[in-house]
């Protein structure tokens, strides 16, 4: 559900961009209010987890499509909406800005789309409901699923309305919404039942870190080092190896928008900041579309792709994207605590 930048007006990214920005500076608040320096590791491995896994596309039997997991309300689950929010932000950057998933002037809208909706709306009004103070096996379960769904429904439709705002005429609401919105359902069911797999392993190896993310409370003396490495183990195996395993069929809103417009892929608009991005991208992206430059910038084949497709760029995308994002996340949290400490001086 990574927009492109040719979705996208100036107005309607601009805003978009305000809307992130001030989000973040939010986060950024109520982060250094919970002095919480165990959580900037968490916040590392989790990023690079959620970045490998965004890389394999699964396919929707019987649509043509595929999807992937968004990641949002794992990060909530075990990290708390507010850090959840910025360890997105920090995948959503290293993608578009290293690997030219999704545009820059998008990148509003998509920290919006796929961190909003699954951080500050499914995770507390939602998940948290259904969990409340008892948690069980079948509420994680029933919670994660249905949290899941309707954080990318809202996340589905919310493009929906930024193309209509941005004028793209070759995608009408109502035959647009039709598309998106089942197709994303189906995604949601699979990153539903996904995600509860994850939190009832983590449940059980230390239910502390939910409960300490629920709570808002600190982690204190609350030991993560298993945890942490074992997602960290599954991140390598994701990114270095499952990802050859994707799905090559168009994920969900390319798959909308074809069957909408007749493309999957919209060409930027005549516009001079359109432009200048586009320039950007392509020379900051040192591994686009998770290969080499050599291989995105030569013609695509017609004929149906080798599955699994087995590339060393693609394993070392993967690798290379989950150290970037580790970083970045360890970065933000390093850069937060600091700042407190400068406060405090």
């Amino acid at each position: 559900m990574h927009m492109a930048d040719a979705l996208v007006s100036p107005a309607v990214g601009g805003l978009m961009w305000a809307v992130s920005a001030g989000l973040i500076g939010y986060s950024s608040k109520k982060i250094k209010e919970e002095s919480d320096d165990r959580k900037i590791p968490l916040m590392g491995v989790m990023g690079a987890f959620v970045f490998a896994t965004q890389m394999i596309n699964f396919t929707i039997p019987a649509t043509g499509s595929s999807g992937h997991l968004g990641g949002g309300m794992v990060l909530a689950i075990l990290l708390g909406p507010h850090a959840a929010f910025l360890t997105m932000v920090s995948v959503l950057m290293v993608q578009a800005m290293f690997f030219a998933d999704g545009g820059l002037l998008a990148l509003g809208c998509n920290v919006f789309n796929l961190g909003f909706f699954p951080c500050f709306i499914a995770y507390p009004l939602i998940y948290r409901k259904i969990v409340g103070n008892q948690a069980s096996r079948g509420r994680m379960v029933t919670a994660a699923l249905i949290a899941a769904v309707m954080g990318l429904q809202m996340g589905a439709f919310s493009v929906v309305l930024q193309t209509v705002c941005s004028g793209i005429t070759e995608l009408p609401f109502a035959p647009f919404m039709l598309l998106m919105q089942p197709i994303h359902l189906a995604i949601g069911i699979v990153e539903g039942l996904a995600t509860a797999a994850l939190i009832l392993f983590i449940w059980k190896a230390r239910p502390e870190i939910m409960l300490a993310a629920a709570e808002k409370r600190p982690l204190g003396k609350i030991s993560i080092t298993k945890v942490a490495l074992g997602i960290l183990a599954t991140t390598l195996v994701t990114g270095g190896l499952l990802s050859w395993f994707a799905s090559s069929k168009p994920d969900g809103l390319e798959w909308a928008m074809f069957n909408t417009a007749g493309l999957e892929e919209l060409h930027n608009r005549d516009q001079a900041l359109h432009a200048f991005l586009d320039d950007l991208q392509g020379k900051t992206a040192i591994l686009p579309d998770y290969g080499f430059k050599s291989t995105a910038e030569a013609p695509k084949n017609e004929e149906s792709p080798n599955w699994p497709a087995v590339d060393p760029a693609t394993s070392l995308a993967g690798l290379v994207g989950g150290v970037l994002t580790l970083l970045a996340s360890i970065i933000i949290g390093l850069a937060l605590r600091r700042r407190k400490t400068q406060e405090l001086e």
